[in-house]
């Protein structure tokens, strides 16, 4: 866990106490680039001078300087100019760094290569730079984890004033673990779920400084649309021919004002949404009211400034009422209540099917039941909260507990569940006008074929998808088109140490929490781009862990060898669920 930033009640509350202690005042802000090597432009108004680059520390020996040159690539100001003081003055010019960052542990190694690679070593040596990669910052500024051995040579060459310079420098920047933490700033872009209309988070990694310009690089994230992750899973209401009019800047009275122009769709509706995607991305930057214009006029009639208290609640949507306590399936076949541990009403509580798994909806008026038939066969029953169920045609050796999509309200029903079949075929059951339940298959071509999927949970929002293949976590995004539903750009998360996977549930919109077989790692808590991970106390756990659910605000309740076990926090100390019986699964609505 070294070099892993703390978290305390989730991310969001994390990214709120930093921007306290930045202290964030926007002034006189130009739009800087969004690459994830950004160079600061000029500020308007007397903004912040250029720093002045020093020079390195003089007699450093070959591997001192690829050491400094890697934790000089922390500051990108000046087109990496920190990073280029080591490096000699014909290769400062050649070095042109693709338009990524590779993220690396924080120890990493430097030793020199033989004399076959350097025939003379007073003049010339080979270093060998060893590192442990973690993930890569890509061009739209969104983490992916990547897990594996970083080498390569860099050859350094003595200078005609004596000192060490690197000569044929890396082709990517590298930046250690705890660099990238101090030198860029996360901030959840928004951006809408194309059928529930609800804010999807974007996990996005902005240049912390200058300070003065963090506001105007987070505007222009969600301007340029989502990250490459959810591209084709979430809508953009701002559309591509939005784009700033001026400066962000901030205002006499105070509001930090974001002038747009290029709006082109009249409808309130969506101009609330715009609203909706500009504050809440914000939010996590500046304390200030946003004003909001377009065209010199308000964005959104009849309200120019805006603060996160003024925007419409979405959370209902995607979080399980308070109401709906969650459920259990037990050996015996029945379905029991978390909050009483008595059976739900109707022949799911009577055990008049044997339930192996099941899954209610999230606004808890409906319930997906995976029947054991006793010869080896099982099925699915889907319908209404306290009914039997209807049975889809859907036969099946295995199916994984049922997932389900969020419906488009909270009055609504929803109309579709996700299960996979035999550990291959990932389907999507969809009712259609008459009622009736029929599966549909999911496009996965895009997902390796790495062995058996034993886990699928569908986010709240419906945009992602999380699954555990093989033992390791996959996340990917939920694309929707008129001819198909496919995922879409996975991701395998933190597979260097979540390698014996069980389960996985979302505790919010972009964290999730896994159920392993570790004896070290029982329960590890995992954002969704795999850059922070947490592994949860494993005091009075009995490995293997077998189901675990997870849902916003709630306790986290995992199953293991004796029963159910709950905690609410990583440190705490896990305690016997009130209800808790040997061999019940836990799950919460969704």
């Amino acid at each position: 866990m070294s070099g892993v930033r703390p978290r305390s009640s989730g991310r969001h509350a994390r990214i709120a106490g930093a921007v306290l202690a930045l202290v964030l005042v926007v002034s006189g802000c130009a739009a800087i680039p969004t690459t994830s090597q950004p160079n600061p432009v000029p500020q308007e108004g007397g903004g912040q001078a250029t720093q002045e680059v020093p020079e390195p520390e003089q007699g450093l020996d070959p591997l001192s300087v690829v050491r400094q040159f890697v934790r000089a690539s922390a500051r990108p100001a000046n087109d990496h100019a920190a990073a280029r003081a080591y490096l000699s003055e014909s290769a400062r010019e050649r070095w042109q760094p693709d338009d990524s960052l590779t993220v690396i542990r924080n120890e990493f190694g430097t030793v020199y290569l033989g004399e076959e690679e350097a025939p003379d070593p007073e003049n010339r040596r080979v270093v060998s730079l060893r590192a442990s990669e973690l993930g890569r910052l890509t061009s739209d500024n969104a983490f992916v984890s990547v897990s594996g051995d970083f080498e390569e040579p860099v050859r350094v060459g003595k200078q005609p004033n004596g000192e060490w310079r690197i000569v044929d420098a890396p082709g990517t920047v590298l930046i250690t673990e705890s660099d990238f933490s101090e030198s860029y700033f996360e901030v959840p872009v928004y951006f809408f779920s194309p059928d529930s209309s609800v804010p999807v988070p974007d996990p996005r990694y902005v240049v912390a400084r200058p300070r003065s310009g963090l506001s105007a690089r987070v505007v222009d994230l969600v301007l340029g649309g989502p990250s490459n992750g959810l591209a084709g899973a979430v809508v953009n209401p701002l559309g591509e021919s939005a784009e700033l009019d001026s400066n962000v800047d901030t205002a006499p009275d105070g509001a930090l004002v974001v002038p747009l122009t290029g709006i082109t769709e009249e409808s309130e509706k969506v101009r609330e949404r715009m609203a909706v995607q500009v504050v809440r991305s914000l939010q996590h930057v500046t304390t200030s009211r946003i004003r909001l214009l377009s065209d010199g006029v308000a964005l959104v009639p009849g309200t120019l400034d805006w603060r996160p208290g003024d925007l419409p609640a979405y959370e209902s949507i995607t979080s399980p009422s308070s109401e709906l306590p969650g459920l259990m399936t037990t050996e015996a076949g029945r379905i029991r209540s978390l909050d009483t541990g008595a059976p739900v009403h109707g022949p799911l509580g009577r055990g008049a099917y044997d339930v192996e798994s099941a899954a209610q909806s999230i606004n808890g008026q409906q319930l997906a039941v995976v029947e054991d038939l006793g010869d080896g066969g099982r099925r699915l029953r889907v319908g209404d909260y306290g009914s039997a169920g209807q049975v889809v045609d859907l036969s099946a050796e295995r199916l994984t507990r049922p997932t389900w999509r969020p419906p488009s309200s909270n009055e609504s029903k929803s109309s579709e569940l996700w299960t996979v079949r035999d550990g291959k075929s990932i389907v999507r059951v969809q009712r259609d006008p008459d009622g009736a339940w029929a599966p549909q298959p999911v496009t996965v071509s895009e997902l390796p074929d790495e062995g058996a999927i034993t886990a699928l949970r569908l986010s709240r929002d419906g945009t992602r998808a999380a699954l555990v293949v093989n033992g390791t976590l996959w996340v990917a995004s939920v694309v929707r088109t008129s001819s198909e539903v496919s995922l879409r750009s996975p991701r395998a998360l933190k597979s260097d140490i979540l390698t014996s996977a069980v389960d996985v549930d979302w505790s919010s919109q972009d964290t999730l929490v896994v159920a392993t077989s570790s004896e070290w790692r029982p329960v590890v808590r995992v954002s969704v781009d795999g850059f922070e991970h947490d592994t949860f106390n494993s005091s009075n756990l009995g490995p293997p862990t077998e189901a675990v659910t997870a849902a916003p605000g709630r306790q986290i309740v995992v199953a293991d060898t004796h029963g159910l076990w709950t905690a609410g926090e990583v440190g705490a100390v896990w305690v016997p669920h009130p209800h808790s019986r040997p061999g019940a699964e836990p799950f919460y609505p969704g």
